[in-house]
């Protein structure tokens, strides 16, 4: 399935002149990479998608250690894409999404934006990027946790006064900082040059 190239978010970093049609993303249209779009226009490791189809084909490429089955399927924020290497994708200050070689290439940071108890007196957490994960650990919403590809979580990371955070939406968007105080969901937040007052809902601790 495909969608126009002027309705296409705007956070993929592609042309808004060109061919009429784009790759449409299985999920999260506003929110994610197609993996065509990551591997042809963003990463340059082909030139066509019949070439991204051949590496399905081939399995080389990975979603959070998932082989990738669809050209079309979703990548999210902080997701770790494994191509010709690991990459996380992120985003950059002008609001574009952008991939980055990851190090840390076995596990993915999550925000953690929900919770509900249920019957088995376990907890169902909703992550930033549309996946869940059950735990009867404490956790708090807006706190951040880092998994395996298994799903496991490894690290529990806290969103309290000294965290590290980084933005993913507004004028800051793109920029780490350090949480100097947090009240009524409101953080203030320390740059490298300045400080601002954000709404929690727009970084994630990490």
């Amino acid at each position: 399935m495909h969608q126009t190239r002027k309705a296409s978010s705007t956070k993929l970093p592609i042309p808004r002149k060109g061919t009429k049609y784009i790759a449409r993303a299985s999920s999260h249209l506003n929110d994610s990479v197609p993996v065509v779009i990551a591997i042809r226009d963003m990463l340059k490791l082909a030139r066509t998608a019949k070439e991204v189809k051949e590496m399905i084909k081939d399995k080389l490429l990975k979603i959070n250690g998932k082989i990738v089955r669809d050209y079309r399927e979703s990548i999210r924020l902080f997701n770790i894409f494994e191509a010709d290497k690991p990459y996380k994708l992120t985003i950059i200050g002008t609001g574009k999404f952008a991939f980055e070689e990851e190090k840390n290439s076995e596990l993915r940071t999550c925000k953690i934006v929900n919770k509900r108890l249920l019957k088995s007196g376990k907890i169902q957490f909703n992550l930033h990027d549309g996946s869940n994960i059950l735990s009867k650990e404490n956790m708090r919403i807006g706190d951040s946790i880092q998994l395996d590809f298994s799903g496991n979580i490894k690290n529990l990371i806290r969103l309290d006064k000294g965290s590290g955070v980084f933005i993913f939406s507004g004028k800051y968007k793109g920029i780490p900082g350090k949480v100097l105080s947090i009240e009524d969901k409101k953080a203030r937040i320390k740059f490298k040059e300045g400080e601002a007052e954000l709404n929690c809902s727009q970084l994630i601790a990490i």
